[in-house]
């Protein structure tokens, strides 16, 4: 390369000073969040199918079992193998996208690990970026599409016992399953992997990570006298080892944010991506 001469040349001093004014101006740049790096995806199959629904079943006020429903996935329906880890939402707070996590969470960053502490606002949160981010749409799935992708792994509880005479029958069988469920319960999150994949090849459905889904929770009046079902927006449905509700607001569980029944271990989310 060739210098020429009659070219400004700035003084020593000056340089100094300017080097030194890039060093602090960079001091006060918050670094660049990395672009997320390819992700893993798995197909959900298409189809109809049956499930147990969702929500709270009262007949004349008294809870009843869920009935089974029928649910369809449509063709071209993609979700994350794995559970969003938690370098991958700390790099959505780094860039300024995501809220921080409470104070036991926020400093969580491994990669080997599922983000938990996460509210629904949160999983949404990350959505919305990880959609900008990559310019493909991401989004909760509805607990169906979870149901579908879940596979083998999906499991309903049994019918309980009940006795419209004696409450208390069906009270004492509640009971019964949430002391059955918390039998060899593993509260801290585990690697990826720990709790084995489905015949799809999804990793950790149904293990103890409760995954936000985006169907809202539903109390619906059945039997003799049915009503319209009363929806509340407020309250998400999580998937997991059993079907969970909870506000969209609440991060820990553990700390009696769950109104009834043996609260899940953790909250996470996988997402699932459209065509």
């Amino acid at each position: 390369m060739t210098t020429n001469p009659g070219a400004y040349r700035a003084p020593a001093p000056v340089l100094k000073r300017l080097a030194a004014c890039l060093l602090v101006a960079g001091a006060w740049m918050a670094p660049a969040a990395a672009a997320p790096a390819g992700i893993d995806v798995v197909a959900i199959p298409g189809g109809e199918f049956t499930y147990q629904a969702a929500g709270e079943f009262l007949d004349q006020g008294r809870p009843v079992d869920a009935p089974r429903v029928q649910g369809r996935v449509g063709d071209g329906l993609l979700i994350m193998r794995r559970q969003v880890s938690q370098a991958e939402y700390a790099r959505c707070v780094q860039a300024g996208a995501c809220k921080r996590l409470d104070k036991g969470f926020r400093d969580l960053d491994s990669p080997d690990l599922p983000a938990v502490g996460v509210s629904w606002a949160d999983a949404t949160d990350y959505a919305a970026w990880l959609s900008r981010e990559t310019g493909q749409r991401w989004r909760l799935p509805v607990y169906a599409e979870w149901v579908r992708a879940a596979a083998d792994r999906y499991r309903e509880e049994g019918a309980l016992p009940s006795d419209p005479a004696d409450p208390s029958v069906r009270w004492l069988a509640e009971y019964d399953r949430e002391v059955a469920r918390s039998r060899g319960r593993i509260k801290p999150a585990q690697p990826f992997g720990h709790f084995g994949v489905n015949a799809l090849g999804i990793s950790d459905m149904g293990g103890n990570v409760w995954e936000w889904t985006d169907t809202c929770f539903a109390s619906h009046s059945v039997g003799a006298l049915p009503l319209a079902p009363r929806e509340n927006c407020g309250v998400r449905i999580l998937a997991g080892a059993h079907i969970a509700a909870m506000a969209d607001f609440i991060r820990d569980p553990r700390n009696g944010a769950c109104s009834v029944g043996l609260p899940p271990a953790n909250l996470g989310f996988r997402l699932v991506r459209e065509h």
